[in-house]
Formats: structure tokens, C-alpha cells, sequence
């Protein structure tokens, strides 16, 4: 009865409405701040953003011990880690390699890809990519990129996440964005999209 009578009142009602204004905009204004610095971390982000692309080396004979691997993570079948090994997922190691000793691994193996970069399968357009040969080609790319592109791939840390990124299906992989240019070979790491078969 006495909150009722309390609610009632004009002075209550006024305070209840001035701590909602100020909650809000507190928060629309730190919201905006946020965007802001984000925009800001992305322009101010180095234009000489240099990536560290992969040396080639074998694990058989090699110093340098891998400890964990990062691997394309999607393929049902097929997986490729960062070194540049397609394998089948039961031949993937507890730390996320390929396991190199597997009768169907494969380095660098560009079996299912086109001339012009573009691939039938995921797994094997990230593998060709990583090939050190396509370090000038990735780097083309990357200073060439159009502004919309260079906030995604400025966001790119290395050579693995530059192909993963880079062998996805894209807008480039589509006609009238509902139908692949090429249904296949729809994962491009090169600079061309995929040509466009007649229907």
C-alpha cells in the first residue's frame, strides 16, 4: 500500500525516469567509444603488416620440435595443420598435426586445384596455398586487396590463417549470390575468381 502511494508521486516517478536516461545513455556512449576504438585499432593497424611466412621444413629431419599444430578443423574427412599436411581426420595426432607417417598424408599436395588457384576441395587449396612458391602470389594479394578486404586480412596473424581466409568460398566463388561461378573448384587461394561455366 505505502510502495503503491510512494510510486504515485510525481518526484519518484521523475527520479526512476532520470536514472533510466542516464543508464542509457552511459551505455549507448561507451557502446559508441568501443566502435570507435575498434575503427581506430584497424586504421592505425601498421600498412606494412608483414606476415611470417612458413620456412620449409620436414619434421622427419628437423631440430624443431612442434608442439601443438592448428589444423583446418572443419573437413569430415580431410584435415590440413599448418605445415602443410592434408591427412585424414583418424591420422590427426593428439596435438593437432598430421601424422606424417601415415601411408595418405600428403605436403603441400594441390591434387583437386586448377591452374589458376582455385580448388575442388577445402583441405587441399589451404595445402597448395601454404607451398612456399605461393608466397609472391599471397603477397600480391595482400597489397592489392580493396579496402573492404584489407580489414578482414589485416586481422590475419600468419601464413595458415592468410589461407585458411584465403580458400574459403567468397563472394569472388559466386554468381548472383546464389550459385557458384564454378561448383568445382569454389575454393580459390589465387588471385583470379573462378571462371564462370555456362549454365
Amino acid at each position: 500500500m505505502v510502495l503503491r502511494r510512494l510510486l504515485r508521486k510525481r518526484w519518484v516517478l521523475g527520479v526512476v525516469f532520470g536514472l533510466s536516461l542516464i543508464y542509457f545513455l552511459t551505455s549507448t556512449l561507451k557502446q559508441e567509444e568501443r566502435t570507435i576504438r575498434d575503427r581506430t585499432l584497424l586504421e592505425v593497424r601498421d600498412s606494412d603488416h608483414r606476415i611470417p611466412w612458413k620456412v620449409r621444413f620436414n619434421l622427419g629431419n628437423s631440430s624443431r620440435q612442434i608442439t601443438q599444430c592448428r589444423n583446418s578443423i572443419q573437413g569430415k574427412t580431410l584435415l590440413t595443420d599448418e605445415l602443410g599436411y592434408v591427412c585424414e581426420r583418424k591420422d590427426l595426432l593428439v596435438n593437432g598435426c598430421c601424422n606424417v607417417n601415415a601411408p595418405s598424408t600428403r605436403q603441400y599436395i594441390c591434387k583437386s586445384c586448377l591452374a589458376n588457384g582455385c580448388c575442388s576441395i577445402y583441405e587441399y587449396c589451404v595445402s597448395c596455398c601454404l607451398q612456399p612458391d605461393k608466397q609472391p602470389l599471397l603477397e600480391r594479394f595482400l597489397n592489392r586487396a580493396a579496402e573492404g578486404f584489407q580489414n578482414l586480412f589485416t586481422a590475419v596473424e600468419d601464413h595458415f590463417e592468410l589461407c585458411l581466409a584465403k580458400c574459403r568460398t567468397s563472394s569472388q566463388s559466386v554468381q548472383h549470390e546464389n550459385t557458384y561461378r564454378n561448383p568445382q573448384a569454389k575454393y580459390c587461394y589465387g588471385e583470379s575468381p573462378p571462371e564462370l561455366l555456362p549454365v
